[in-house]
């Protein structure tokens, strides 16, 4: 039960109805009888700073942040971890003692858990390829290049994949041709988060037995895109492992406590 002593931990995002990080994260509450009570709060891109100030002001003992605010909210931080100076943009933030938010990213260690978890896989000198260049997409060429993988990104605008910073590259030419070539690409937009059928600007010809294809967009039950390339015999790995990963990272730096992952894997579906 809620009370006047119960503390508030929270997810930003836009949208955010779909987020099944409460689940996950009050589920984790009651497992070791902790008062503290988690939930989604709906901000448009134009009010981040002023949400984000605003939480902190309320004592609000933790945030996650989720698309598109994960570069946004650098603004309204005190300081940022090694691991946000790398890569560009957080998904975390813990109150720093004097009333804000310090940054971190958990994104990157929670996808390498994921992927260790799924469909194990030797990155270092093997191509991967990247779709999208947002704030998540961030974090997981962050951790394929931790892994010595050469990292080869897909997005619409070239400046933006070029951002994501040295040893990445541009893949040029035909996604499927990209993806044919990769050991593992990675879904790091939103495409899929709605709707039933693969969206058709995900890769699928040319991938199949010897690919590992993973998604950082979760749905229960998974994604159309990855049900289409597991028929075709690929491996996946898909949006709820990450979210678990990184969740329990972030818990782990709110609470004090080690997390309980049971707990949080059944929340999940």
């Amino acid at each position: 039960m809620i009370d006047a002593r119960t503390r508030i931990a929270g997810i930003i995002g836009w949208p955010v109805e779909h987020s099944l990080s409460p689940a996950m994260h009050n589920a984790a509450f009651a497992a070791l009888g902790l008062n503290w009570a988690y939930a989604a709060f709906p901000v448009p891109p134009d009010r981040v700073e002023e949400a984000v100030r605003g939480l902190a002001a309320a004592g609000c003992a933790g945030l996650n942040v989720t698309i598109p605010h994960k570069r946004a909210v650098l603004a309204a931080c005190s300081g940022v971890s090694d691991a946000v100076l790398a890569i560009g943009a957080a998904n975390t933030l813990v109150p720093d003692g004097s009333g804000g938010y310090r940054a971190d990213n958990t994104d990157a260690p929670g996808f390498l858990r994921a992927l260790d978890e799924q469909a194990p896989l030797e990155l270092r000198g093997r191509e991967a390829l990247l779709v999208g260049a947002g704030g998540a997409a961030r974090a997981v060429a962050f951790a394929l290049r931790s892994r010595g993988a050469r990292v080869r990104v897909a997005n619409r605008t070239r400046t933006r994949a070029e951002a994501l910073g040295e040893p990445v590259e541009f893949a040029p030419g035909p996604l499927r041709e990209a993806a044919a070539r990769a050991a593992l690409v990675v879904n790091a937009t939103s495409l899929g988060l709605h709707g039933e059928e693969p969206p058709p600007e995900l890769p699928l010809e040319g991938l199949g037995p010897g690919h590992v294809v993973a998604d950082v967009v979760y749905r229960r039950g998974g994604t159309p895109w990855l049900a289409a390339v597991a028929a075709r015999g690929a491996r996946t790995v898909d949006g709820l492992g990450m979210l678990l990963h990184q969740g329990a990272a972030a818990f782990a730096q709110w609470t004090g406590r080690e997390p309980p992952l049971d707990a949080m894997r059944s929340a999940l579906g």
